[in-house]
């Protein structure tokens, strides 16, 4: 049995969120986050997927293509499991849990195996 993952949020770092959720709500048409301020900021995107938009201190821009600054970002995944059962057989996919935990027992961070960050949540 395969594990089932939806997509639900994918956030960008960025020294200005609000500026940036206008643009990207210009360029999209999607609808504001009604809890959008000034640290975070998101915009309501198709079949609940939430593109959001956080505020970074001494934020730098990826220098992409080349990786002197590589481009990041962060995926948050709902799963039908307890977080635990889902953490153990990611785990089992090659998956890392990193010390700091910063959203309780609500969420749960994970790195993939090369190291990119990602959240599981329950529905």
């Amino acid at each position: 049995m395969s594990l089932q993952m939806q997509l639900v949020a994918i956030t960008l770092d960025c020294p200005d969120p609000l500026a940036l959720v206008a643009f990207y709500q210009q360029a999209t048409g999607l609808e504001l986050h009604p809890k959008s301020d000034a640290d975070f900021a998101g915009l309501n995107g198709e079949h609940g997927l939430l593109i959001g938009f956080q505020r970074v201190d001494d934020y730098r821009a990826p220098s992409w293509p080349d990786q002197i600054v590589p481009q990041q970002l962060h995926i948050c995944f709902k799963v039908d499991e307890d977080l635990a059962t889902a953490e153990a057989r990611l785990l089992e996919l090659g998956a890392g849990t990193p010390d700091h935990q910063p959203h309780g027992d609500k969420a749960r961070v994970l790195t993939d195996p090369v190291g990119h960050p990602f959240c599981i949540v329950t529905r």
